[in-house]
């Protein structure tokens, strides 16, 4: 959309106060702030708005107004509740940027203006995916109308009798040849055969004999536009890549077949590619809603993102009651990995776990009785950081829903049965391939959230999928998994105490003791904080923090002293570690 629509709508009281001849900006998105440097929050294109709660005096206004300009903002909203008409060193740090300026009535919610953008902006990304996805669909599916690796794999078995298919790194099946299926347990044992051959630099074809058929498996890597080169650490793509099973042994295959198959394989990158380009604003979306969730947004502004989220993510059924979150983390050792060449590789701190977890993610929430690349539409995946984060919308669960039988699969589900996922069977039929994938210097833990039925409750969801991937990380083995129902801990009250209550409660125990370190530099949190973790050992704890047993004490001291409390008491020593969990 563009900043002359904003005008355009009587609803949201913008007036403008400069910048006429910049109307025809495009907003890609709204970002409300208060921040005097809120540039590390920004990416371009936004609408932002504030409440000047920032301007100290006349001089603000400049350096933050460069900053925006130079973030590539879009325009400037600023709000006239706080402080009246808004402040003309304001307007005419605007004029110098060339940034456009509005004024927001006080009678007007900036709430109101936040779902106004998001629905424009996000309706016109919803509409471009919509688009993708059409297209997406036809290129996978077989017959003359389309085209895809079914197409291909026709091909394979028409003219040189070989029965081929297109496996996930967990050995679920995105394509065949006809109606042939390779079975889901073969699926599995295929992949992880694969993955440990990858890890170990062997060169493809693998071959493979399972009950005593051969197989032969290609790995098909992406080599589309803006490719990683070939050198690359194979641990960043081993959990991801695709493989193309063949039901024959390539090992005395002449040389034309052997490129007839990689040819094949590079037709299927290209399918890839595409796949990739249909979660572009998917993995956008749950990116979105999770910055907000992290930083606090209003719940209004979460919500209007989330009403225009469900419809992306579950087509056809209208909006989420249910949202669940699933946290994703994967790390490896520091032992020498291979390259993709075979080569040694960098050491696993280097390799970035984010998108590694990202891409892992997005395979372990589809759904292992669905076939084909797009079955994967209503999982969106963020990353932050080393971890991943997914955003699952559950659709409604109908009331006339049939019990299910006893032996029934809870992994398989559908819209008359539990939809939400359960930790226990998300990892239950790809553990064995992902184990020979991270072989002896990778681990994959995942944490799974209760269902939450308002977007009040994505934070405390998110804290809560974190502290089970955390459960999970404590437990033994290369694939482990903790759902919500495994938790009992003070960690999962945390997120659902109110902000203000939050903020009275750790201002009265720890801001005497921030106060007193910006001025003596005494790092008495620090230290309370180490005290605590050590149990309150005096010994473990100024071994910990290189400290004389008699300076530990002293501090300790000190913080009884600011404080009015006692750190001998369990009840001291609790509000202390609260406070420090809430700060």
């Amino acid at each position: 959309m563009r900043l002359r629509a904003l005008l355009e709508t009587d609803a949201l009281g913008l007036r403008l106060l400069g910048g006429e001849d910049e109307l025809d900006r495009s907003v890609r998105g709204v970002m409300t702030t208060d921040l005097r440097d809120p540039s590390r929050y920004l990416s371009g294109g936004e609408l932002v708005l504030t409440g000047l709660a920032w301007r100290r005096d006349a001089a603000d206004s400049e350096p933050f107004v460069r900053i925006l300009a130079g973030a590539g903002v879009a325009g400037l909203a600023a709000g006239e509740a706080e402080l009246g008409d808004v402040p003309g060193d304001l307007v005419e740090a605007c004029a110098r940027h060339r940034l456009p300026l509005f004024a927001v009535h006080e009678t007007v919610a900036f709430a109101t203006i936040t779902e106004h953008v998001v629905r424009q902006v996000s309706g016109e990304r919803a509409g471009d995916l919509a688009a993708v996805v059409d297209r997406h669909r036809r290129l996978m599916t077989s017959g003359p109308a389309g085209g895809g690796p079914e197409v291909v794999l026709d091909l394979l078995g028409s003219d040189l009798d070989l029965h081929a298919w297109v496996l996930s790194p967990t050995g679920r099946q995105i394509a065949g040849a006809g109606e042939t299926s390779l079975p889901g347990p073969v699926g599995a044992e295929l992949a992880g055969h694969h993955l440990a051959a990858t890890r170990t630099g062997r060169r493809a074809p693998h071959r493979v004999t399972i009950d005593g058929t051969a197989y032969s498996l290609f790995p098909i890597r992406n080599t589309g536009r803006g490719a990683v080169p070939a050198s690359r650490d194979v641990r960043e793509s081993v959990l991801s890549d695709w493989l193309l099973a063949v039901e024959a042994d390539a090992s005395d295959w002449p040389p034309a077949r052997l490129d007839l198959l990689q040819g094949v394989t590079q037709l299927i990158a290209v399918e890839r590619d595409r796949r990739d380009a249909a979660r572009t604003v998917r993995r956008r979306l749950a990116q979105e809603v999770l910055e907000l969730v992290q930083t606090g947004a209003a719940p209004a502004e979460i919500a209007a993102r989330l009403r225009v989220a469900a419809p992306v993510l579950l087509p056809g059924l209208g909006t989420a009651p249910h949202w669940q979150v699933v946290v994703a983390r994967v790390e490896w050792g520091g032992a020498e990995g291979q390259s993709a060449t075979g080569t040694p590789a960098a050491s696993g701190p280097d390799i970035a776990g984010g998108p590694v977890a990202q891409a892992l993610l997005e395979e372990l929430l589809v759904d292992p009785a669905v076939t084909g690349p797009d079955s994967a539409d209503r999982i969106a995946v963020a990353h932050t950081g080393e971890e991943a984060v997914a955003l699952v919308p559950l659709p409604a669960v109908t009331a006339s829903a049939p019990d299910r039988d006893a032996g029934a699969d809870t992994a398989h589900t559908d819209t008359h049965e539990d939809p939400a996922l359960h930790a226990d069977v998300l990892l239950a039929a790809v553990r064995e391939p992902l184990s020979a994938g991270l072989a002896d210097d990778g681990r994959l833990t995942l944490g799974v959230s209760a269902a939450v039925h308002s977007p009040e409750g994505l934070r405390g969801a998110l804290e809560e999928a974190r502290h089970a991937r955390r459960v999970a990380a404590a437990r033994p083995g290369r694939v482990c998994a903790a759902g919500h129902h495994e938790l009992a801990s003070h960690v999962l009250l945390l997120p659902f105490v109110p902000d203000d209550v939050r903020r009275a409660f750790t201002a009265r125990l720890l801001d005497p003791l921030r106060d007193y370190d910006r001025r003596h530099r005494a790092e008495l949190i620090p230290t309370l904080e180490a005290f605590l973790d050590c149990d309150g050992s005096w010994t473990r704890c100024a071994a910990r923090l290189h400290l004389h047993v008699n300076t530990l004490r002293y501090r300790v001291g000190r913080i009884e002293q600011l404080t009015g409390r006692d750190l001998s008491r369990l009840e001291d020593k609790l509000d202390f570690f609260l406070a420090l969990r809430m700060s």
